[in-house]
């Protein structure tokens, strides 16, 4: 009679070990929602971190004068009455050239 019963309280065992390796609710559906979660919340940080800068940038945008303008120049080539314009146009072999430096000329004895 002991026997038995420990024999079913074995499967029973065994039973809620499958169901909670296994199972819905199991140990691999908990351990994939917490990497969910975990790459939700690097999103999240990494997209609060970009709207408090726009909202820095909106805001320099609203009270600063000189940011407009910067933007203004950069962004559509504004010029002020009286300014000259100028723009200077590397010759295309000049790039290649520059990206390469030059030997260092070695110096004689001291």
């Amino acid at each position: 009679m002991l026997r038995w019963i420990a024999l079913i309280l074995l499967l029973v065992l065994i039973g809620l070990q499958v169901k909670l390796w296994t199972g819905n609710g199991g140990v691999h559906e908990v351990e994939t929602l917490r990497a969910a979660v975990k790459k939700q919340s690097d999103d999240n940080q990494r997209l609060l971190q970009r709207n408090q800068a726009l909202g820095a940038d909106v805001d320099d945008l609203k009270h600063g004068e000189q940011a407009v303008e910067a933007r203004a120049r950069g962004e559509l080539g504004l010029i002020k009455p009286g300014e000259t314009f100028y723009q200077v146009v590397e010759q295309p072999g000049a790039a290649a050239s520059a990206a390469t430096p030059a030997p260092a000329a070695s110096s004689g004895g001291h």
